[in-house]
């Protein structure tokens, strides 16, 4: 088994047992109090860490986040975090694999619950990245990190290569379907690969421009650009019909 799939098969058990355990958090007199931290198991301990991994890098950036932080970050001791994690590498590599793991998982779920047409499923695989869940500031400064550090990109590499051309061969095959639907006289591959660079665009430009616009309004200037490529599926609101 490759590296990068024992990471993903790791952050997949990891977040089935952090649900879990949040399930079980209320006591049996209805609630009331939580588990102490104390008593979080390792794995659930594992993703509280990367969790503020995630809140360390958002304000320090990839190269000023340290152990120390991501301690104080999570209310532990940093003999703690070692525990877990022996270096600070360790840790980012486990964070940024968290990450591409809860990426693919809502824009495949989206899929999955989208009607059958390929204009449905293109807007369905649109959408998933404005979920409230996905594009929160922590959550798109931490990627922001991971793009724009030299030294992040073998990470990222590693880590996210699978999930990047699972996502765009599906994009790109949603846009040949959409394509011959529509008798549009455009290429699809480009079409698909344009898409991309304009959602990750619409990322960055709510993290780095002075006022930043909401999710809503970064949703719809994606569908306006679809809109433009394949008119008799998409306006400015989204799927027609």
């Amino acid at each position: 088994m490759a590296p990068r799939d024992r990471i993903g098969g790791r952050v997949k058990d990891r977040i089935r047992q952090h649900r879990r355990e949040v399930a079980h958090m209320d006591d049996d007199r209805g609630g009331a109090a939580a588990k102490a931290p104390r008593k979080l198991s390792r794995e659930a301990r594992r993703v509280q860490l990367i969790e503020s991994t995630i809140e360390v890098m958002a304000r320090n950036g990839y190269a000023r986040t340290t152990l120390t932080e991501v301690a104080r970050q999570a209310g532990l001791s940093h003999g703690l975090v070692n525990f877990h994690f022996a270096s600070k590498e360790g840790l980012l590599a486990e964070t940024l694999a968290y990450l591409a793991e809860e990426y693919r998982r809502n824009w495949e779920t989206a899929l999955a619950r989208a009607p059958a047409s390929p204009a449905a499923r293109l807007d369905a695989m649109i959408r998933a990245d404005f979920e409230p869940s996905i594009c929160t500031p922590t959550r798109l400064s931490a990627w922001c990190s991971f793009w724009g550090e030299a030294q992040a990109r073998p990470v990222y590499q590693e880590n996210c290569g699978a999930n990047d051309d699972l996502y765009n061969s599906t994009l790109e095959q949603l846009c040949r379907e959409i394509t011959a639907e529509g008798g549009y006289p455009v290429d699809p591959v480009l079409i698909g690969r344009g898409l991309r660079v304009m959602l990750e665009g619409a990322w960055l430009e709510m993290m780095t421009m002075s006022r930043p616009y909401e999710r809503e309004v970064g949703l719809r200037a994606i569908h306006a650009c679809v809109a433009a490529f394949f008119p008799k599926h998409f306006d400015a609101d989204g799927l027609i019909g």
